[in-house]
């Protein structure tokens, strides 16, 4: 098999013009039975394959579509991007990756650059770019968002309130009473929804809701070691932990075991996502799962079926608790320990 065969070689081994050639490639006029069936026995001998880019771009495509990420070093939207990639596998079509790191002027800038690169279509993962701008590009071009609900867009996003509820009930009904909660940062929808979520099930079991218990994070692991110190500091009564996210979760782990707390002996911990790390986390991290890979796999799903004119009706995706070994029953009152040295 030769490397770099053309589409004149083709036509030279077929015995065709290479106008012939390109017309049984593109099927874009009938050619007679003969020369079509010598032109394909001429692309498999010689191993001939189409330049996708070349076609794409003379029908006007350059056969890429856009993804706007927050954090491409994120392990959540690392599953969201592995998604697109394998949903765009095996398609003429390719992604290309860009960060708006949670700020509205780098998800503006990364905007611009794809469609500077004439992207053919975009998927927006969260962030804050206005309604109105991502209404704006959809004029030109298929948009997807994911993580957000914007009337006239095609979105995909989960029950956030749904699941911080399912997460903090099970605390709940595991018999704690005092449940601290580190939020994702208050800028962030999500973050807002699972905060009341987490509200609405203490509102429903007859708690009340102790604004001493909530520290805000910033999704990172730091934040989550951090918060767990600013409780103990305070000499804040708690048995067990909702955070926002898994990351968070991890570094509340490490604040309570440096403090010669056991998880879940002394206080029980559930976190948000499901990260492929959690099964593996010591112990297992209980939490909340959030299909990134299949919301990213969606997505992308959604955007082809856009670009080529068809139809695609995503499945449903939900948030749902994931029982392990980080939470269990409350077997005291577990307040001695949460009092400053």
């Amino acid at each position: 098999m030769r490397e770099n065969v053309t589409l004149s070689d083709v036509a030279r081994e077929a015995g065709v013009s290479p106008s012939t050639v390109s017309r049984v490639i593109n099927g874009t006029a009938r050619v007679d039975a003969r020369k079509r069936e010598a032109v394909l026995r001429a692309i498999e001998r010689l191993g001939y394959r189409p330049n996708l880019m070349a076609k794409g771009l003379a029908q006007g495509r350059s056969l890429t579509v856009g993804v706007v990420t927050q954090e491409i070093s994120s392990p959540y939207y690392g599953e969201m991007l592995k998604g697109v990639e394998q949903a765009l596998e095996g398609t003429p079509y390719h992604p290309i990756f860009a960060s708006g790191h949670w700020r509205a002027d780098q998800e503006e800038a990364a905007l611009k650059v794809l469609v500077g690169r004439q992207v053919d279509g975009l998927i927006v993962m969260d962030g804050s770019v206005p309604a109105e701008r991502l209404l704006e590009l959809a004029q030109s071009m298929p948009v997807v968002v994911v993580g957000r609900d914007i009337p006239g867009l095609c979105c995909l996003s989960i029950d956030n309130l749904q699941g911080a509820y399912e997460g903090t009930r099970h605390l709940i009904e595991l018999g704690h009473r005092r449940i601290a909660h580190i939020a994702g940062p208050q800028s962030h929808l999500d973050a807002v929804e699972r905060l009341r979520g987490y509200k609405r099930a203490l509102e429903e079991a007859g708690l009340p809701f102790d604004p001493a218990l909530v520290v805000e994070g910033d999704y990172l692991e730091p934040s989550g070691l951090l918060a767990v110190e600013a409780l103990l500091t305070r000499g804040a009564l708690f048995t067990a932990i909702f955070a926002a996210n898994d990351q968070m979760a991890y570094g509340a782990n490490v604040a309570l075991y440096r403090r010669g707390i056991r998880v879940p002996h002394d206080v029980s911990l559930v976190g948000f996502d499901d990260l492929p790390s959690s099964s593996y986390f010591t112990p297992p991290l209980t939490t909340v799962r959030q299909p990134g890979l299949e919301m990213g796999w969606e997505a992308a799903r959604l955007v082809l079926a856009l670009l080529e004119g068809g139809e695609y009706n995503p499945k449903p995706l939900a948030a749902r608790l994931v029982i392990r070994e980080s939470t269990a029953l409350l077997r005291s009152s577990g307040v001695r320990w949460v009092h400053p040295d």
